[in-house]
């Protein structure tokens, strides 16, 4: 998976198209990333030990083939590839050849 935690990512399909967020967790396993403000859904939510009862709006998973990297250079969608730097493999931005 080429994107990380804390990653800036801009969505390119679905009913969030065009907006912006953070990756906050990554699901290898199901190739899916959970973005801070996106894909949105609600919860009917019980009153348990710590928790309030009520509807609650949560983040839920989005494909890794709907998000694309933020190049931090022109906060455009970029690819990624891939090189060797110092003996370690570093992600670079297609758009503008910069590390990420």
């Amino acid at each position: 998976m080429y994107l990380k935690q804390g990653d800036k990512v801009i969505v390119i399909a679905g009913k969030d198209k065009g907006k912006e967020g953070n990756v906050t967790k990554l699901l290898k396993s199901k190739d899916r990333v959970i973005v801070e403000g996106i894909n949105l859904a609600k919860k009917h939510q019980k009153a348990g030990q710590g928790n309030e009862a009520g509807i609650i709006e949560k983040e839920m998973g989005i494909h890794v083939s709907n998000v694309m990297l933020v190049d931090e250079k022109d906060n455009k969608p970029t690819r990624v590839g891939y090189t060797v730097k110092d003996g370690k493999k570093v992600r670079v931005s297609k758009r503008s050849g910069n590390i990420v």
